[in-house]
């Protein structure tokens, strides 16, 4: 599997350079992410610019990668989305469950906004 790892302070971008997430790339995906995760870091960026394509693996290993951050009070967000991806993910009514951008960006200012809303929520308690 090609891709790259961009680590910051909040949150970890990974852009996927592959044009095919599939039963081929997503054992692999799905051990990046765990192993991420197990690091401490609950807030991933996930760049599909470079996918054209994706199959219902692929779509198991983006809802590991929500699960995960989720149980750690993280965001799992999705960004770069191609139409045939976009469709899937509509049709597979994930489009409700998953947090999904047009640019990379954008999923760093929501991961910012987020993490400003859990600063206030931690000094009103």
């Amino acid at each position: 599997m090609k891709f790259t790892v961009d680590k910051h302070e909040k949150y970890i971008l990974i852009k996927l350079n592959e044009s095919k997430l599939n039963s081929l790339i997503t054992p692999q995906l799905k051990s990046e992410l765990i192993l991420i995760n197990t690091e401490g870091q609950r807030n991933i960026i996930l760049d599909l610019s470079q996918v054209k394509f994706a199959d219902s693996s692929g779509l198991s290993s983006l809802l590991v990668g929500h699960r995960l951050c989720k149980n750690l009070i993280g965001s799992f967000i999705l960004c770069g989305l191609n139409e045939a991806v976009s469709r899937l993910i509509t049709i597979s009514q994930l489009d409700n469950v998953l947090s999904i951008v047009p640019t990379c960006e954008e999923g760093i200012d929501l991961i910012f906004m987020e993490e400003i809303e859990k600063e206030l929520k931690r000094e009103i308690r």
